[in-house]
């Protein structure tokens, strides 16, 4: 409802919870959602005590989706150094996004009706990617989220209900897709998502790949110099 009384070109998604640290994570944000190729650009996200709560979303995680290398010291570099640069990801957290009106208006904006609460922005996200947009997540953007300080614990029955809903349909509108995130290293395990090695990798070839699903090397974008 707020999206569509806003009037600027950039909306900018942001938690209740969201604490500022300093510098410019405003403008570092708007100067990606700005580019024609980009979807939706997400923030790094730290908890309270320092440690990171949101680099990136993987997908597949936890069933359905889960935050990169979570609870791990501000200055970890993540594998290959994915935590110390800009990057193109499966999707980011609503929690801090920024994208064009646009864009979010074009793919039909969140989805309430079956993602009340969980899920939601991944499944934005993955329909934006499906549209053709990149989602990138960007470490120059630095914020802090007390996370679930907006909506409380999923601890009760009655939510605990709608969650299982929420992933149920999760898989059901995004099947497959959901296990070939093409930004996160199919031959690591996507429990715990600690970089540890799989038995078995998660292939996929590009003859079962979606048009929208681009194969292609992750592409690393250079921050400010």
């Amino acid at each position: 409802v707020a999206a569509r009384r806003r009037r600027g070109d950039i909306l900018l998604l942001l938690n209740n919870d969201i604490e500022v640290m300093a510098g410019d994570w405003l403008r570092e944000l708007v100067s990606h959602a700005v580019r024609p190729d980009v979807g939706a650009v997400g923030a790094k996200l730290l908890y309270a005590d320092g440690t990171l709560q949101h680099g990136g979303v993987v997908t597949g995680a936890g069933g359905v989706a889960g935050h990169y290398r979570l609870g791990v010291p501000r200055g970890d570099a993540g594998h290959h150094g994915s935590l110390a640069m800009v990057r193109e990801v499966a999707a980011v957290t609503a929690a801090c996004m920024a994208l064009r009106r646009e864009t979010f208006a074009s793919v039909g904006g969140f989805d309430a009706a079956h993602l009340a609460v969980a899920f939601n922005d991944v499944d934005l996200c993955l329909r934006i990617r499906e549209a053709g947009g990149r989602i990138l997540w960007t470490p120059f953007a630095e914020l802090y989220h007390l996370e679930s300080a907006s909506r409380g614990e999923d601890v009760t029955a009655e939510k605990a209900r709608r969650f299982a809903g929420e992933v149920a349909y999760m898989r059901r509108r995004w099947g497959r897709t959901l296990l070939q995130d093409p930004f996160y290293n199919s031959n690591l395990e996507l429990d715990g998502l600690a970089d540890a090695l799989v038995a078995s990798p998660r292939h996929m070839p590009p003859w079962h790949m979606q048009p929208w699903q681009p194969f292609r090397k992750n592409r690393f974008i250079p921050g400010p110099r």
